[in-house]
């Protein structure tokens, strides 16, 4: 049984603020050296598929860079292997970007064909998961299914943020509700997950017009009225980094010496993949003091830090402290500053004795109340930030922003800079 992966990785992920200016959400780094793609790409060589398509779109750079030949992963192989897809011109009138997760698989269909798969198992390289596909396909060639859906149960309140499946004793699906404002459909949620015969997912796609963009809303709906539709119950670790608190609790749940947050991490059957850079080991000065935290290689660390999450090389000065925070590659933190449930992107300076994350005003960000409301501030990459200044809970600071920019030596809770 030969199965082709498709991983949609070219979302732009907006909900993740600047985290996502200049990179897709899926090469976003999560739990210190690991991207978020890393999750998926090593679910599939540990399930023993090695024959991966990953769709690219929104700033694919990094993406592109970090993947490269697929040898982290042991995708270099000669039979199968990594294939990076991006969109382009089929011909001098032919010319669209992907808009849509059925629309992207549908602008590599003659891909997938020169593949000749029995199966394509389509993922999203945005989740943080692990899981073996081969029970799924085993289930799906048992079924006799022309679509297998992967589900999980979800908390009743949090229904709407995903597809809702019903299902009858068979499981096969009756019914499919995108993301239900009414919350009596079920807790069945999708998770992204799917096998397609590949007959069927070509006869599909092909047939489908060109306003039939996305799987969720279009595909699935009409095969479950004209073909075999049945549901896979996963019971593992899933969960979805897509927002900033969920991307900081998930990255500091990591922390927890005894779990990992539910993923064990540390788990040698069961090994996350990725592509390590070159770095010395962590070094720690005499005044350093380290608590429930995930250290990666290439840090420093001569100051104070506390159920946080230090990406490669991050350092930080004599006197200052770091709790409850996500710091990314390279940023570096001077003497006395405190950094307190802040995400901080790669190379950002934060100057001695600055406050960030600071005080009791939990006042919501004005420009993004939406995505910044649960005290956590955010700093984009490249920032610069002067020292001896105080910013509050919920502030949004821009990728690239100069000392020069700061209004004042006082960030109040809420503001942008």
């Amino acid at each position: 049984m030969r199965v082709l992966a498709v991983l949609m990785a070219g979302g732009a992920g907006t909900r993740l603020t600047v985290l996502s200016d200049k990179r897709a959400k899926p090469a976003v780094p999560f739990a210190g050296k690991y991207r978020i793609i890393d999750f998926t790409l090593s679910n599939c060589v540990n399930s023993g598929i090695y024959d991966v398509a990953v769709l690219t779109q929104y700033r694919p750079h990094s993406l592109n860079t970090h993947i490269g030949i697929g040898k982290p992963w042991d995708l270099d192989r000669l039979r199968g292997g990594v294939h990076l897809r991006q969109p382009y011109q089929h011909d001098a009138s032919d010319f669209d970007w992907y808009r849509g997760t059925a629309d992207a698989v549908r602008q590599n269909l003659d891909f997938i064909e020169e593949k000749d798969a029995d199966l394509v198992l389509i993922l999203s390289g945005d989740h943080i998961y692990k899981m073996d596909y081969q029970p799924m396909i085993d289930y799906h060639v048992q079924k006799g299914a022309d679509l297998t859906v992967g589900v999980m149960e979800v908390p009743l309140e949090e229904t709407d943020r995903f597809g809702i499946m019903t299902v009858n004793k068979n499981m096969r699906v009756t019914e499919f509700h995108e993301k239900p404002k009414d919350r009596d459909k079920g807790t069945l949620a999708s998770m992204g997950i799917y096998i397609f015969s590949s007959d069927i997912l070509i006869e599909r796609l092909s047939e489908s017009g060109q306003e039939r963009i996305d799987f969720g809303q279009h595909i699935i709906p009409d095969m479950i009225q004209r073909d075999k539709v049945f549901a896979y119950a996963f019971e593992g670790y899933w969960v979805d980094v897509g927002t900033i608190q969920s991307f900081w609790e998930t990255n500091l749940a990591m922390t927890n010496p005894e779990t990992d947050g539910g993923l064990k991490l540390h788990d040698p059957n069961w090994v996350i993949h990725t592509r390590d850079q070159e770095r010395p080991p962590v070094k720690l000065g005499p005044q350093a003091q380290v608590i429930n935290s995930l250290i990666s290689n290439g840090c420093v660390v001569r100051g104070y830090v506390e159920h946080s999450v230090l990406s490669p090389g991050v350092y930080v000065s004599p006197g200052a402290v770091v709790k409850d925070s996500v710091i990314i590659s390279d940023t570096w933190i001077g003497p006395g500053a405190v950094v307190d449930k802040a995400i901080i992107d790669e190379n950002v300076v934060i100057g001695a004795g600055t406050f960030l994350g600071y005080g009791d005003d939990w006042t919501i960000n004005h420009r993004m109340p939406d995505k910044l409301n649960t005290g956590i501030t955010v700093v984009g990459a490249g920032a610069q930030i002067p020292g001896g200044i105080t910013i509050g809970r919920n502030v949004l600071i821009h990728s690239g922003v100069l000392e020069s920019d700061f209004p004042g030596t006082d960030i109040p809770s809420g503001e942008t800079v």
